[in-house]
């Protein structure tokens, strides 16, 4: 009986992750209509950019923001919150920075 949960237990981890950033995507629509609402804030932006520049290099080389669409950096910046050990508030940052800069 434990050896079946161990043998399952990595299919129902895939399964949630996979969920969890399907989740995370938004349309194309709702992802613009999202970057026009938080395009009003400046210092979230430059908060966002500077925790971006922070945080992300220690590990790896920073991407271009245009290099990803803005439904998949909300994807990217959920798979890296876990990671990076970003606050919800630090992640959001990020993301409206690199969804500005798209």
């Amino acid at each position: 009986m434990n050896t079946r949960i161990f043998t399952l237990l990595p299919v129902v981890m895939i399964a949630a992750v996979l969920g969890l950033g399907m989740l995370a995507a938004q349309t194309p629509a709702a992802a613009e209509e999202s970057k026009a609402a938080v395009q009003s804030d400046p210092m979230q932006f430059a908060s966002g950019a500077k925790t971006w520049a922070d945080t992300c290099a220690r590990c790896h080389n920073m991407r271009d923001p245009k290099s990803l669409r803005d439904d998949q950096w909300r994807a990217a910046i959920a798979h890296m919150r876990v990671r990076a050990h970003l606050t919800a508030k630090e992640a959001e940052d990020v993301l409206v920075f690199l969804q500005q800069s798209n």
